[in-house]
């Protein structure tokens, strides 16, 4: 009776594993080992599991074994990086971990030393190390590459399904291993097989053979012959069904570089990789690897120089891909646009310095969604390509393209690839049952015959393994599968774009929206607000500094080293807040020291500054920096706490000094037990501590729809998957209130400021929130310190604001984007939180309202809504993720006309960056703009100096969509010497004193 295809698979499984047993011809222990210098037995546990240890011993290959088929075999208890010293001046490194565990010799004596970690891959620890193997191997090489063979014949059999070609892959597979001269001595067969799962599983299996015997000569030959019969087979069924598809290869170990393992981690990690990297590109003439991430090969200038010239080496050859051209591979959410162009700009000045190459391909597999700021910040830094694969896991609408151009909000483009691989993504695997689901899911195939697959071991590194390099080899004369072949990334873009049809690849416009991972917007919030400081801090030390450069003072320090600091903590896992708390608490102590640094940095500008301003008689002069490009009230908190509010106006990019003795209040400002109120805007609050009342009152118009303010607890916060990543649909169908006022007092009824706080608690944790306005003020601000102590759940405000539009407005990088405030289709739906930065907006004709915040990303905008989300408690991977003190503000500013007229990103960026001041003498009133903007409203990113040689950098951008002139004025003695692009080189452009819509633009300012 014929047997189905899927029950002459499983009997081909069955006869395979017979194979496995012999692969090993013979094999020696390796004993005598130490651990940190003293002696540790074979199979012990280890002394201790903190930190990094030290095994060492000796191995003797004898020397009637071939060192070419001759392998030794580790498994230490954790993580390692192997040294191999055979004493001939060559020694070689390894990365050892479950999926790398042989090594080829190149002396038959040889010296081994592994740096060790108790840790897996992905971070686990392992709570029992032991020294568990270790031997030399001689590898029965026939019975290997025959048991290999068959494997991929199976795994085509599976992916292929009812494919013709099938039953004679099996045919031949069943020929070949029906053909085998196989040993059937049952002393050295019973012993060979014992170690099976299945012998094991025995009450009592009879005393094995020390020593079993391999195969003898005339078995070994039944199995080569077996072998080339079959590859012969497959290679005839190839030219009677012909490889279906194309795949380029590239080889690839994704590293995360905080995630379940702290920083310190990451940097054996590299290593490990890099030299497994390393030995198969100088085992294999065809293999090719790439690896994004500047800054770990500049830790690599720190950690082994050594195995960094030997990449350079390979660069230079082009079998090493450096890839990316980003300093790592970042969250694009929630940094600025000069975050991300600082990315860029050190990321591929970095590469060039290094490799003497810059990229064309951005690199991010695994980030959550894009900001439609990327594809004009590539295409200004020379990168034309953009590959991910993230994309592919939005839970509810299927993305519908993979090779298609991706059009920015200022309508630059990239080419853009992403696979679906349903066997671990962009950590693929060499297997038929990988390569043919890839390419049946290419939906671009009708466009262009060609799909990328990146493989090897990834997120906890790792890599390609030998195996992988050996299956390509055979997978080259399989049938009916994709022919897949080793290829630089750059490559299979450049074949795409040249390769585009007459129709044109499909476009996909602005945002692209990740489906999941919303809560990667709100979780570890400190680390958000630090990183948002950071790098506020840092452009406003530059500005200052520069503003001093054109007052006459000194070439600006530049800031590259914290940059890069504030850059690495954009990692994809850092700035969300899904990695362990050791990454949590680097990133905080990192930021917090670019926070420091920039400070002081700021204030040497203006000492600088100061130098430079027209001397006088005022005794106490209060010297004020504009470091934004429109002019703003003065409007500031002192060092000794006092809050200033007066009717002085500071010029944009400019500086004022005014007599800090003569300064009043802007009039107006009426602070009582349960209203703060000035020329602007009055508001009540309600006996339950919400806003009852928020009064526009140049419109006459009630800003609020209901009570605004409404503090929510969301306590069933539990994700299905991913706790610290995703935010579930269902969140708000259990929802408390907090109502219950413990105090609400009056803290400050000054002519300047007036601040009401209030105070409530829900179960373990307080929430303090104080509401202020001061004398000149169209906002009102909420402080907010809540002294968190609760898991699994999630605490947001609701605003119902008095306002209808089918639209809201949501900062992003560069500009804003528009998202439906309705819930028409499943992509409206699934966008219930989205990503915002300082503002989200909600304006009809004449009117709106805007939520801005100083620390939080996590917004949302249904009908007149609109939410933030405050903190949460995730529980995995980090169990008090946000616990303690959290201490942020945000604000609710009603304006006149739309986002953009009412000043909305103008009233943001004050909130966020205050006006810098100092308190000096000796100085005469002066009030003057530096740098003097005229035409179309711009919005800076930078203000900075030079990467190259003396002068400074100008960057704005245009943030509303509009089009329009724009120039701008200079001191005496500077001029603006070309527009220039992201890597700081003079360009041409049509319309040299203009922006477009969401235009960013950069010039070079020189001294003259």
């Amino acid at each position: 009776m014929p047997l189905s295809l899927n029950q002459r698979i499983r009997r081909l499984v069955e006869r395979l594993s017979e194979l496995t047993w012999w692969r090993e011809r013979a094999s020696i222990a390796v004993e005598d080992w130490t651990f940190d210098g003293e002696p540790i037995a074979m199979g012990a546990a280890w002394p201790r599991r903190d930190g990094t240890v030290v095994f060492a011993a000796e191995a003797e290959v004898p020397e009637d074994w071939p060192l070419e088929e001759t392998r030794l075999i580790l498994d230490l208890g954790g993580e390692s990086l192997v040294t191999l010293d055979g004493g001939d001046g060559k020694p070689v490194r390894f990365g050892l971990d479950p999926y790398h565990g042989e090594f080829p010799l190149r002396t038959h004596r040889v010296s081994i030393r592994a740096e060790s970690v108790a840790r897996k891959p992905f971070g686990q620890p392992v709570r029992d190390p032991h020294l568990s193997a270790a031997r030399i191997a001689w590898i029965d090489w026939p019975v290997h590459r025959l048991h290999l063979l068959v494997r991929q014949v199976v795994e085509a059999a599976y992916t292929l399904g009812e494919h013709e070609v099938v039953p004679h892959m099996l045919d031949a597979a069943e020929t070949a291993l029906r053909s085998l001269d196989w040993p059937s001595d049952s002393a050295n067969y019973t012993a060979r097989i014992a170690p099976s799962q299945e012998q094991q599983k025995i009450w009592e299996l009879p005393e094995a053979k020390p020593d079993p015997e391999g195969l003898d000569d005339r078995a070994r030959a039944s199995v080569t012959a077996a072998h080339d019969r079959l590859a012969s087979t497959l290679a005839g069924l190839k030219d009677r069904y012909p490889q279906q598809g194309k795949i380029l290869l590239t080889g690839h170990a994704h590293i995360d570089l905080a995630w379940l393992w702290p920083y310190d981690e990451t940097r054996r990690k590299v290593r490990r990789t890099f030299s497994t990297a390393l030995s198969l590109i100088e085992a294999s003439p065809d293999f090719i690897f790439n690896q994004s991430t500047a800054a770990y090969y500049a830790q690599l200038e720190e950690d082994d120089p050594a195995l960094l010239d030997a990449i350079r080496k390979q660069v230079a050859a082009g079998r090493w891909e450096t890839i990316g051209g980003m300093w790592v591979e970042p969250d694009t959410n929630m940094p600025t646009g000069e975050s991300l162009v600082r990315q860029v700009l050190y990321g591929q000045r970095y590469f060039e310095k290094q490799f003497g190459v810059r990229h064309k391909v951005c690199w991010l597999p695994d980030c959550f969604g894009f900001s439609g700021a990327l594809p004009q910040i590539l295409r200004q830094a020379g990168i034309e390509h953009f590959f991910t694969i993230k994309v592919n896991w939005s839970e509810t609408n299927k993305f519908p393209l993979d090779l298609f151009w991706w059009e920015g909000i200022d309508g630059s483009k990239v080419l853009v690839h992403t696979f679906d691989n349903p066997m671990e993504g962009y950590n693929g695997f060499v297997r038929p049952d990988c390569l043919t689901p890839t390419w049946t899911n290419f939906r671009g195939k009708t466009d262009h015959g060609e799909t990328l697959l990146a493989v090897g071991y990834g997120d906890g590194g790792g890599g390609v393994t030998p195996e992988m390099v050996e299956r390509e080899l055979q997978l080259r004369n399989f049938p009916a599968i994709p022919a897949a072949r080793w290829g630089r990334v750059e490559t299979f873009f450049e074949r795409a774009k040249a390769g585009e049809p007459a129709h044109g690849y499909p476009v996909w416009s602005g945002e692209i929206y990740l489906e999941l991972h919303r809560a990667t917007l709100t979780t570890q919030a400190d680390v958000k607000k630090l990183h948002r400081h950071a790098e506020r801090a840092l452009i406003t030390a530059e500005t200052l500094s520069s503003l001093a450069a054109l007052m006459g003072g000194p070439q600006p320090v530049n800031l590259e080293p914290a940059w890069r600091l504030v850059l690495k903590n954009e990692f994809h896992d850092i700035l969300p807040g899904s990695g362990v708390a050791e990454t949590a608490r680097d990133a905080r102590n990192e930021l917090g020291s670019v926070v420091r640094l920039a400070g002081a940095a700021q204030r040497a500008g203006m000492a600088t500054i100061e130098r430079g301003l027209p001397k006088g008689k005022i005794e106490t002069a209060l010297m004020v920096a504009n470091p934004s490009a429109t002019p703003r009230p003065l409007d500031l908190t002192l060092a000794d706490g006092r809050h200033l509010s007066t009717p002085e106006i500071v010029p944009a990019l400019g500086v004022t000094v005014v007599d800090l003795d003569a300064l009043e209040a802007a009039p107006g400002l009426v602070v009582m037990a349960n209203r703060l109120e000035n020329a602007h805007l009055r508001a009540v609050i309600g006996a339950d501590g919400t806003i009852a009342s928020l009064i526009h009152k140049k419109s006459g118009r009630e800003a609020l729809a209901e009570r605004g303010n409404q503090l929510w607890v969301y306590p069933a916060d539990k994700p299905r998957d991913w706790d610290a990543w995703d935010i579930d649909e269902d969140y708000a169908k259990r929802g408390e209130e907090l109502t219950d006022v413990r105090s609400m007092d009056i803290v400050e009824a000054s002519a300047h400021r007036g601040q009401i706080r209030v105070v409530k608690t829900w179960r373990h944790s307080t929430i303090t929130q104080t509401y202020m306005l001061t004398a000149n003020a169209k906002r009102l601000d909420i402080r907010t310190q809540i002294d968190w102590h609760d898991r699994r759940a999630l605490i947001r405000t609701r605003n119902p604001v008095a306002v209808r539009a089918r639209e809201a407005t949501f900062e992003c990088a560069l500009g804003v984007v528009k998202r439906a405030t309705h819930q028409n289709t499943s992509w409206e739906q699934a966008q219930f939180e989205v990503p915002g930065h300082r503002f989200c907006d909600l304006s009809e004709p004449g009117f709106g309202v805007a939520l801005l915040n100083d620390a939080k990303y996590g917004h949302s905008a249904k009908g007149n809504v609109l939410g933030l989300s405050l903190v949460r408690g995730p529980v995995w991977p980090d169990p008090l993720a946000d616990e303690g003190r959290h201490d942020f503000t945000y604000s609710l500013y009603p304006h006149e006309g739309d986002w953009h007229d009412g000043g909305v990103r103008e009233e943001a960026e004050w909130l966020n960056q205050p006006p810098v001041s100092a308190v000096t003498t000796g100085l005469e009133a002066h009030s003057a703009s530096l740098v003097a903007f005229e035409g179309i409203p711009a919005a800076l990113s930078a203000l900075k100096p030079a990467e190259n040689g003396d002068g400074l950098i100008l960057r704005v951008y245009e943030p509303a969509g509009r089009r329009g002139d724009f120039s701008f004025a200079l001191p005496k003695g500077w001029a603006a010497s070309g527009a220039v692009n992201l890597m700081e080189e003079r360009i041409e452009r049509d319309g040299a004193h203009a922006l477009l819509p969401f235009e960013l633009r950069s010039w070079r300012l020189a001294r003259r």
